[in-house]
């Protein structure tokens, strides 16, 4: 196959990875993946390291949003991408000794628990004010502006946060995804960030720790220019379409559908790993 055809193929089938992962709130990283390596055969190293340059488009595009509209906290962003990034490191270093079928079931396993995150509608919950000594020491506390108020919060269990934001860059360097999904829960349900301040930290964060590791997985020579640039093109293209789709569409009903989209690609994921096929 001529390398331009092979490129078109992969623009059209990243796009509809960053639809789905738009709609879904997954993220294109998460079905690029997969589909790349299912669908077309390339190797999953390869697949990740194309992965991990979208995750850094699409994520500094909407960082960059959250922050001029004042919802990222950038000093726990800060704070966190130490662990993140160290993370991301290690799984990167990792991925080259870790045989590629064992990755295809770590992956799947991980897209398993997107598929349920992704069926789960969450509602945002404020925690009464609280804290802890270490978190007012490090100025980790906050406001964020809604629509008719100013809400302050406090910042609680910062080591359990920061121990958990450690594993998510760990993944995010093995696999080639952003992990945003255990970023928020580290802040929303650990440490007791609103769910709107966590989503937007974790888009700030996201494309640091992606950076991190797609330096090593570019120096190994996995990042190839015929795989990643209609990557990067096609899933920041179809995740803005989903952006504009989203507020039109039935967010419940789909996200419930893709969630057994996502759980039919993790368990042939896992199968063709044990099968030693990727």
């Amino acid at each position: 196959m001529p390398a331009y055809e092979f490129a078109l193929i992969v623009f059209c089938v990243s796009t509809t990875a960053g639809l789905v992962g738009a709609l879904t709130g997954l993220g294109g990283g998460v079905i690029v993946t997969p589909a790349l390596t299912l669908l077309l055969g390339v190797d999953i190293r390869y697949a990740i390291g194309a992965s991990l340059v979208s995750v850094i488009a699409t994520s500094s595009g909407a960082a960059a949003a959250y922050v001029r509209d004042g919802l990222s906290n950038i000093r726990i962003g800060m704070f966190l991408e130490l662990a993140t990034t160290v993370g991301a490191i290690c799984g990167a270093l990792l991925a080259n000794k870790i045989p590629t079928a064992v990755l295809a079931v770590i992956f799947g396993l991980v897209l398993l628990h997107s598929a349920w995150q992704t069926s789960q509608m969450r509602k945002e919950v404020l925690l009464p004010p609280g804290g802890t000594p270490l978190a007012a020491r490090l100025k980790l506390n906050g406001v964020y502006r809604s629509r008719t108020e100013t809400i302050p919060y406090s910042v609680s269990h910062p080591g359990a946060g920061f121990g958990l934001m450690y594993i998510a860059g760990l993944l995010s360097g093995l696999l080639g995804i952003g992990s945003g999904a255990l970023k928020v829960i580290a802040m929303d349900r650990i440490m007791g960030i609103p769910f709107k301040v966590s989503t937007a930290t974790s888009s700030f964060m996201i494309g640091v720790t992606g950076a991190a590791s797609a330096a090593i997985y570019l120096k190994r020579g996995y990042i190839h220019p015929v795989i990643a640039l209609p990557v990067m093109l096609g899933v920041l293209s179809g995740s803005m379409v989903g952006a504009r789709l989203l507020p039109r569409l039935p967010v419940r009903t789909l996200r419930r559908l893709f969630a057994i989209l996502v759980g039919v690609i993790a368990v042939q994921m896992i199968f063709e790993g044990l099968r030693g096929k990727l």
